[in-house]
């Protein structure tokens, strides 16, 4: 009764870690870039803000500001100039009025000053869209 050897025993299957081991570094390294690329361009963010433009409010003629800024005990003076901007069209500026006013209907008060304080606003509004003209800013 000599038969046949019994087979081998099935080989234990490898880990998924073990089975991709040249693809982890991959995407430990490109996960790692990514994260690096939004840290720096958010901080690029928080810093840029000095060299934005500052919105005209009621300056119609462009003239040069000085600002003042504190560098650690010292005064430094820069130099902007601020760009007048072009009058919004009396009719653009009803539709605008007109949307803020949807906008305010929309809103649910928290309480009774919010209330008050959303209904003067629509009162406001209300009177800039009947009257004639509008004023400028």
């Amino acid at each position: 009764m000599g038969g046949a050897p019994p087979p081998p025993p099935p080989l234990p299957k490898e880990s998924f870690a073990r089975r991709y081991k040249y693809v982890w570094p991959v995407l430990l390294t490109v996960n790692l870039a990514i994260g690096g690329y939004l840290f720096f361009r958010t901080k690029k963010k928080e810093i840029d803000p000095v060299n934005e433009e500052m919105p005209a409010k009621s300056v119609s003629v462009a003239a040069p500001v000085t600002v003042e800024k504190t560098v650690s005990s010292a005064v430094v003076a820069e130099p902007v100039v601020v760009k007048a901007r072009e009058p919004v069209p009396e009719k653009q500026q009803r539709e605008l009025f007109k949307w803020m006013l949807e906008e305010k209907r929309k809103l649910n008060p928290k309480n009774a000053e919010e209330k008050k304080r959303i209904d003067e606003e629509k009162a406001i509004l209300k009177q800039f869209i009947g009257s004639k003209t509008i004023p400028t800013l």
